[in-house]
């Protein structure tokens, strides 16, 4: 059966073309870029803002700090009355009066007086420098009582050494000023930006709303999460993990199903995943067999311009659309779903997510402990783990349904189409599973296939 779109259903008779996944990714992006709807804008309190996506410029409208402050525990003092201080030759100023983080200081500081300040309290006028207390020595007016707390004004400070005018003041405007451009759009929001944030006085923040991604699940094998595994059916393994890698891309995640393989509760799922979400997986269902009917399904409801793809695993993939929502057709086999999740899935989250970095994982470069062997024409993902010497050993490109191996492994390495594999000892690339362990990576998150850093204003 051929489709509207010139797609044509496979089912027992296998694919007629392997698209190069390069040909698929270029798509995305452009689609991306160009045709598919983005989830809109949000406004979220500070303390959730972190990980997420600004779409708005932020410009201070303030100073801050918006007085002068003490840097330092010590002594306000004018600093050129400090000039010729030393340990042999102190100088004693008299100290007027105290001042206290969040209290504005009453005090006026005159020729050979002083003020004791704490680290972030304002100066006191007059005032234009802060002697550490460690370049200083306290003693009593002789007039003082023995007995009992002292005043300030019983008290003498002796300075021992110089001073300068500005010297440990934190000025006004000094770390943000008024007029400055703070945060522009597109920006990830990192923790120390809400910092900045809040001293600007914003309490919450117009930032990308996180793409809905539903998640389905299907084939009579399939029992749903958390179920003990029977003689003849298996507990949904790809789902959770979809999910997860959803949430850690930027997205928010609702899984549905295992559904059965029925075209009309198919058709009736996909049609509602698509109108009430920016972004659909589908795990499962997505080869040759007289009992896949979602490639078909989805070329009947909107498009499939791809189905079978250059990968191994992962081979058995589609991607298409129904209405502006795109559907990625993912193998039921857990390390063939999540070679698919990784190499697609992952960028379109991300980029609806409004992130500009597409590629999720970080890299390192290692020589391979034995041969890794290829076909031409194929690009392979293959799960590797490190030795103790410092080099990476291939587990397995085969075994699409072994999950185990992923866990095993300590990232994956990728086969180019024009390359029949790798010799040991050849150095390779790493993209690291887990970005929190202990072995340093060489290289950032270099996307392989070439596209970079999105626009920075790719969130508006």
């Amino acid at each position: 059966m051929e489709s509207a779109q010139g797609w044509s259903d496979p089912r027992g008779k296998g694919f007629r073309r392997r698209w190069p996944v390069a040909e698929v990714i270029a798509w995305l992006e452009e689609s991306l870029a160009t045709q598919w709807s983005h989830p809109g804008v949000e406004t979220v309190p500070l303390a959730k803002a972190a990980g997420r996506v600004l779409t708005e410029a932020v410009v201070s409208q303030v100073a801050v700090p918006g007085f002068a402050r003490a840097a330092m525990d010590g002594y306000a003092v004018r600093g050129e009355d400090t000039f010729g201080a030393d340990p042999t030759n102190p100088l004693t100023f008299r100290v007027v009066g105290r001042s206290r983080p969040g209290v504005a200081a009453e005090v006026v500081v005159g020729s050979g007086e002083a003020v004791a300040i704490a680290t972030g309290a304002p100066l006191p006028p007059g005032a234009d420098a802060v002697v550490p207390v460690e370049a200083t020595r306290l003693r009593v007016h002789d007039h003082a009582p023995s007995t009992a707390s002292l005043s300030p004004a019983e008290l003498l400070v002796e300075v021992i050494e110089p001073t300068p005018p500005g010297r440990h003041v934190g000025r006004i405007g000094e770390d943000v000023a008024p007029g400055e451009m703070i945060l522009e759009p597109g920006r990830w929001l990192r923790p120390q930006d809400l910092g900045v944030l809040s001293a600007l006085g914003w309490r919450e923040v117009l930032v990308r709303r996180r793409p809905r991604v539903t998640i389905l699940a299907t084939g009579p094998e399939i029992l749903p999460v958390g179920s003990a595994p029977s003689d003849v059916r298996i507990p949904d393994m790809n789902s959770p993990m979809l999910a997860a890698l959803v949430e850690r891309d930027g997205g928010h995640a609702e899984i549905q199903g295992p559904l059965a393989d029925d075209r009309h509760v198919l058709a009736e799922a996909l049609a509602r995943a698509a109108n009430r979400s920016e972004f659909v997986i589908v795990s499962g269902g997505s080869s040759t067999g007289p009992e896949d009917h979602l490639p078909s399904l989805v070329a009947e409801l909107g498009s499939l311009p791809f189905h079978g793809l250059a990968l191994r695993p992962a081979g058995p993939t589609g991607l298409g659309t129904i209405g502006s929502t795109p559907i990625l057709l993912a193998p039921g086999n857990p390390v063939s779903c999540l070679c698919a999740y990784d190499l697609l899935g992952s960028r379109v989250v991300r980029r609806l997510a409004g992130w500009r970095q597409a590629w999720a994982y970080r890299a390192t470069r290692r020589p391979l402990t034995r041969n890794l062997v290829s076909v031409l024409g194929r690009l392979d993902y293959a799960r590797v783990r490190f030795d103790a010497r410092g080099g990476v050993e291939p587990l397995a490109i085969s075994g699409a349904s072994i999950l185990s191996s992923t866990v095993r492994a300590d990232g994956f390495t990728l086969i180019a189409p024009h390359s029949e594999g790798a010799a040991e000892g050849t150095v390779v690339t790493v993209w690291r599973y887990d970005p929190t362990s202990s072995h340093v990576w060489d290289e950032l998150q270099d996307d392989p296939f070439g596209f970079g850093l999105a626009d920075s204003n790719s969130a508006c």
